[in-house]
């Protein structure tokens, strides 16, 4: 595994990663001012709820006064689909980008030739942050389409200078032979792609020695599977945030010189943390995250909720980046279980399984509600190595017991046993009300 020393990594936009704290609220504030007359201007769903609220102007209102302003969901994306909240003519559109949505229909985001530009830009920071440079190869295995993992990292290599591999997802020979060939020194995936890509270069006895960080995102992850990465690629693994409502990849990113959390940019994405009831909450404490679009021009956003929760934290002291920085995901708001009257994260179940080094990144969870009276937790784990699986499921059972709070159902399964993907992410969890379990060998 890669040493931790911090390393410190040029500033790709000084002015703008670097500046006084005090000088960067200031063009925050005025930029809010900005977007919320644009808001007013287009009469759309957000200018109607803060024409309602009382604010008839940007002037109206201030970063201090931003949370007595009203948030946006997906359920109002979703409601005004497909054109979301768009507040440009179409003819200024230049590309959409989405996410899967419920009942068929996908989140769809607007981007003008200035939202593209945005992108590129935070993207270029986030690749600079990493180590990359005008000479750096960037082999990109995150999917091209309208998912915005592959055009993000796109954009931002293009505009850093960098040479980009285009590869997209699956494919997985052709990826090797490009890493070997190509030699790249940063790159680009799915967490879960990373794990499947190592594991099969070692399975084919292929090693790539230029490879010294990569970008990894589009699902949470935790700290332990960042361990097992790097021992698989021997690559420093950095956290990559995003999401298309806000731009994509971008909105935070890890850098080497970062503490392990996420810097975000918050030059044009402004950054709030709060509870259930929309309360701010302290930086520490985790919170849900809502995010204000400063700068965004086609689609817009002022405090929208994303369902992300992560804790905030000022800059590293002392650091070139002067940058509010964000944990990595805990989870969302949506897919936190409640079991026997706990509150669990599935990243809880992750960080305890991979803390553990017999066991393999190949795992399900599944909550199992077919008893509604007494719901449990079954936890099937791949071993990484030959074990005794009744201890290690014995042992496993004890840890997730005192990190939870609560018994669950470990089973220890053949390895190829849970399902493995070349594209997109990972299925690590699982509902089971009804019918045959989800995975054989796990009820």
């Amino acid at each position: 595994m890669i040493a931790d020393d911090v390393v410190s990594v040029p500033l790709v936009e000084p002015d703008a990663e670097g500046v006084a704290p005090d000088l960067r609220r200031q063009r925050q504030e005025r930029l809010l001012r900005e977007l919320v007359d644009r808001l007013i201007a287009a009469g759309g769903l957000q200018g109607q709820r803060l024409v309602e609220r009382g604010v008839t102007s940007g002037g109206d209102v201030s970063l201090d006064s931003l949370g007595e302003l009203p948030t946006v969901t997906k359920r109002d994306l979703w409601e005004h689909y497909p054109h979301g909240l768009r507040a440009v003519p179409a003819e200024d559109v230049v590309c959409v980008h989405g996410s899967s949505g419920t009942g068929g229909r996908p989140t769809l985001v607007p981007y003008t030739a200035h939202d593209v530009d945005v992108w590129a830009r935070v993207m270029a920071r986030a690749l600079g942050g990493a180590g990359a440079s005008r000479r750096s190869i960037v082999h990109n295995a995150y999917g091209y389409g309208l998912f915005t993992g592959g055009l993000g990292v796109h954009h931002g290599g293009l505009r850093l200078g960098a040479t980009v591999i285009p590869m997209s997802g699956g494919m997985t020979e052709r990826q090797i032979r490009m890493l070997t060939d190509l030699r790249p020194d940063i790159l680009t995936c799915t967490p879960s792609y990373a794990i499947y890509l190592g594991e099969a270069m070692r399975a084919g006895g292929v090693t790539v020695d230029s490879l010294r960080a990569g970008l990894f995102g589009a699902e949470p992850w935790t700290n332990e599977m960042r361990g097992q990465i790097e021992r698989l690629l021997g690559l420093r693994a950095l956290d990559i945030y995003g999401l298309s409502e806000i731009i994509g990849p971008g909105v935070a990113c890890e850098s080497l010189d970062s503490g392990g959390m996420l810097n975000v940019a918050e030059d044009h994405f402004y950054v709030e943390a709060v509870d259930s009831d929309g309360n701010p909450v302290p930086d520490g404490k985790p919170g849900e995250l809502v995010f204000t679009t400063l700068t965004k021009t086609g689609m817009p956003l002022l405090r929208y909720r994303s369902g992300d929760v992560a804790v905030l934290a000022g800059p590293v002291p002392g650091a070139p980046r002067t940058l509010r920085r964000m944990s990595k995901l805990l989870g969302r708001t949506d897919d936190m279980l409640v079991v026997r009257g706990v509150n669990v994260f599935p990243t809880e179940i992750e960080a305890v399984l991979l803390a553990d080094e017999r066991v393999s990144p190949h795992y399900l969870v599944v909550e199992d509600r077919r008893d509604t009276a007494r719901p449990e937790l079954r936890v099937a784990v791949e071993p990484a190595v030959e074990v005794d699986g009744e201890r290690l499921a014995a042992d496993l059972d004890g840890a997730l017991r005192e990190r939870l709070g609560i018994t669950c159902v470990v089973r220890v399964l053949a390895h190829g046993s849970v399902p493995r993907t070349e594209v997109g992410k990972a299925r690590r969890f699982a509902r089971w009300t009804e019918g045959e379990a989800p995975l054989a060998g796990i009820g």
